[in-house]
């Protein structure tokens, strides 16, 4: 591909999620789960203000209930399986119906750390890049597998956002680093490949988090985050509208907020549907 068109996408891309997170006052949110993958909901939330999405292969997974799945946690068994052509039409779709302006980063099979082997071709890159996407959504747990995923969506003009992870979570969704100051160091050789935005998993993925607080050793974790690096930071898992606000103080320049809002699309459908129905 052209070097020059190329290094001017990827400059285009990270000035949106610099925009978005500017104008929400220094931190804004990364909304993926039902509102990256179905582009009725995803125009809905565009147009609530929302300025970035995230398209993933586990919530495909979810939301054709491929092979059965009801749930997120098992989703991420057979994520996989959901072919790379399926996750261009996503974002295809997605990008169709909200338009040029919204930053989607979107999670491949073969981005994150996959219970099988999936290799991801310089014609993946490129046809994901085709088909309408700023970033890529990684989880590696190697940083040499992640440095080779950077060069080469670089290559094809898309940012790359990759996580840090604990490595007793209950998957495997980033780099292991299990203190605050392995944090720091990790995400400074994260930023040493290139990776663009940097976030860090806190744990408490699936059923989140009801109390208004974040324990204390995730606040610790994320501001050695936010601390060792120039670039976008995020943080993921678990977040919902009782604890988000506790993140005000943290630093982190961005919410990836997924299931939560899932939850409240499924119960304001129950919510409708017994009024139609009483």
């Amino acid at each position: 591909m052209f070097k020059g068109d190329m290094e001017r996408k990827r400059k285009v891309a990270i000035q949106k999620v610099w925009n978005a997170i500017e104008e929400h006052g220094g931190k804004t949110i990364l909304s993926t789960g039902i509102t990256g993958d179905d582009a009725r909901v995803a125009k809905a939330v565009i147009e609530s203000g929302v300025k970035m999405l995230e398209p993933n292969h586990p919530a495909v997974a979810l939301a054709k209930g491929y092979k059965g799945v009801d749930n997120m946690h098992d989703a991420e068994h057979i994520r996989h399986e959901v072919e790379l052509s399926e996750m261009a039409k996503v974002v295809s779709g997605v990008r169709g119906v909200i338009g040029e302006e919204p930053f989607i980063t979107v999670g491949i099979p073969g981005g994150f750390t996959e219970e099988k082997p999936v290799p991801i071709s310089q014609e993946d890159f490129y046809n994901m890049s085709l088909a309408g996407t700023d970033g890529l959504h990684t989880h590696k747990c190697d940083i040499d597998d992640l440095e080779e995923i950077v060069k080469a969506a670089h290559h094809y003009g898309l940012l790359v956002d990759a996580y840090i992870a604990h490595p007793e979570d209950k998957h495997p969704f980033g780099l292991p680093a299990s203190t605050a100051e392995e944090v720091a160091a990790t995400a400074k050789k994260m930023e040493n490949i290139g990776v663009d935005m940097i976030g860090l998993m806190t744990g408490m993925s699936y059923g989140g988090v009801a109390a208004g607080e974040i324990p204390e050793v995730i606040r610790e974790r994320l501001e050695a985050l936010v601390s060792s690096v120039s670039v976008p930071t995020l943080a993921e898992g678990g977040i919902n509208t009782e604890n988000y606000q506790a993140f005000q103080n943290t630093g982190v320049h961005i919410l990836v907020v997924g299931t939560s809002i899932d939850q409240m699309v499924q119960k304001s459908a129950q919510d409708a549907v017994k009024q139609f129905l009483s």
